[in-house]
């Protein structure tokens, strides 16, 4: 995710004017390039808890924990925590009626799983971004570098598709990141997917992914991973 916001900041910046910005746009390119980097490194010295949650129309449906770390090959590993839910018993109905309600709880598993690997597939066709896409939005004039509070947001609109957006927000005063979010649809413009990283900060300045969240509001389904309990890893 990391390596995908700098390819985005850095094409985007580069081929944006200063906006009179101290030291120009391409300065703090430079800049969140050796944030970004240094964190990465920095990261590999802790482990962490991700913990992802599926929710559907509000409710809870699936809680998984990992601990995760970086291993030798530069990758993260994650081992499961907890024990896995027991195995409900069908009961009342008879075996014919507890076959049959098991069969339709197992259809909309795979429907909900299904769904939600499209929306993941259409979101990696934003996130790492295409540098063709980036520059026809800045030529049809669809590229906007906005600064606001405490924040400079860079816009992307109708990148992949119409009425879609790509954004990400800096920090312009230590030039670190504070977050991305991808607005999008599928086949039909009812069918939304929205994600929304959210950064976080460790107290030596490590900057980590705090919360990911995947929206799909058409099939009221929620995917939701958040990073916490970074401690340093045992040797």
């Amino acid at each position: 995710m990391r390596h995908a916001v700098l390819v985005i900041v850095g094409i985007a910046l580069a081929i944006l004017p200063a906006h009179g910005q101290a030291g120009g746009a391409e300065q703090h390119v430079a800049a969140l390039k050796k944030s970004l980097a240094s964190s990465q490194a920095s990261l590999r010295k802790y482990e962490w808890i991700e913990t992802s949650v599926i929710s559907l129309k509000g409710e809870e449906k699936s809680r998984k924990q990992n601990r995760c770390y970086y291993g030798a090959d530069g990758k993260v590993q994650k081992v499961p925590m907890g024990d896995p839910p027991p195995q409900q018993q069908a009961s009342g109905g008879g075996r014919r009626g507890g076959r049959l309600k098991k069969h339709i709880v197992e259809n909309k598993k795979e429907e909900m799983q299904d769904y939600m690997e499209q929306a993941v597939a259409l979101i990696h066709q934003y996130v790492p971004p295409n540098a063709e896409r980036i520059q026809a939005a800045k030529d049809a004039g669809k590229l906007a570098l906005t600064p606001g509070q405490g924040r400079v947001r860079l816009e992307l609109t109708d990148y992949l598709k119409a009425g879609d957006l790509l954004a990400i927000e800096i920090d312009p005063a230590t030039d670190s990141l504070l977050g991305l979010s991808v607005s999008t649809y599928l086949d039909k413009a009812e069918d939304q997917v929205k994600l929304e990283v959210r950064e976080g900060a460790l107290p030596d300045g490590t900057i980590y992914t705090a919360q990911t969240t995947l929206d799909a509001p058409a099939k009221n389904i929620r995917v939701v991973i958040e990073n916490s309990g970074h401690r340093p890893v045992s040797q």
